[in-house]
């Protein structure tokens, strides 16, 4: 038995873990930040997939039997691979999920035109992950990408509510809506984006369905626990949660509190 893992390449899965307290508070996690390498989104696909593989390899030492890559460009660039080809040696038992699928699954209960807008880093743009789940589940609906690579340091830096970061939003806001007139839902397809939820309303039509993934992943966690009972009874249930980052935990533990919303005492790893 022991925690359930979540990993992100720095601060973004802090939003997804904050909603997964709040939806199941009465199990045990342990979260990893990899801030001494982020950003991934950049990286290539191989550094994503080594770096990913340590941090699964390090949370199965921890004894975690559920990993979540609350990381948009882990789960896009490395998650298949590491599911289908290292799992089955490291450990068949164990999981390790990602956060696309469960948003993509989402997007049938939002949209009425079929046209769907996706907002993320270059990598995960680049990466085609989006359109090519939602062309999987959802064949009819067509997507549009637009990449925002201001909006993450925006949030890092704290400059959320500035003329600055409105700008950068409408900006990347009008280029994603102008490409499709009829586009009635939008994913933000990184988990720093929904700390900007608010801004961006502002410059989206009211037609339009935003879609953050912190809930939505929450709620796939749920359920998934729920429908695999081999798993959940390998989840302790002690309420506790630990950090881990691979930076300064100090300042890990300030710019973390942005994205958490309390106050984070946290742990530094010398390597994975």
């Amino acid at each position: 038995m022991g925690p359930i893992g979540i990993f992100d390449s720095g601060y973004g899965g802090l939003t997804v873990l904050k909603a997964i307290k709040q939806k199941l508070p009465e199990y045990n996690y342990i979260y990893l930040g990899d801030n001494a390498r982020a950003p991934y989104g950049s990286r290539s696909y191989e550094v994503v997939l080594e770096y990913s593989l340590e941090a699964v390899k390090w949370f199965f030492k921890k004894g975690c039997p559920l990993v979540i890559f609350a990381c948009n460009t882990a789960s896009a660039k490395a998650l298949r691979t590491i599911q289908q080809k290292h799992l089955p040696y490291l450990d068949h038992t164990r999981r390790v999920l990602g956060v696309i699928r469960p948003t993509v699954e989402s997007i049938a209960q939002y949209t009425k035109t079929n046209k769907v807008g996706v907002l993320g880093t270059i990598g995960t743009v680049v990466s085609q992950s989006y359109p090519i789940e939602i062309a999987k589940l959802f064949p009819h609906i067509q997507t549009y990408q637009q990449a925002c690579p201001m909006w993450v340091p925006i949030v890092e830096h704290d400059e959320i509510n500035t003329p600055g970061a409105e700008f950068f939003i409408k900006r990347d806001l009008d280029l994603l809506l102008s490409q499709n007139a009829e586009i009635d839902t939008v994913i933000l397809g990184c988990t720093h984006y929904p700390l900007l939820l608010n801004v961006i309303r502002k410059f989206v039509p009211v037609s339009v369905s935003v879609i953050a993934q912190d809930e939505i992943v929450a709620n796939s966690l749920a359920d998934y626990l729920q429908r695999h009972p081999e798993i959940e009874k390998r989840c302790i249930k002690e309420g506790d949660i630990t950090f881990f980052t691979t930076d300064n935990a100090e300042f890990f533990n300030r710019r973390g509190l942005i994205f958490y919303g309390e106050e984070i005492n946290s742990l530094k790893l010398s390597s994975l």
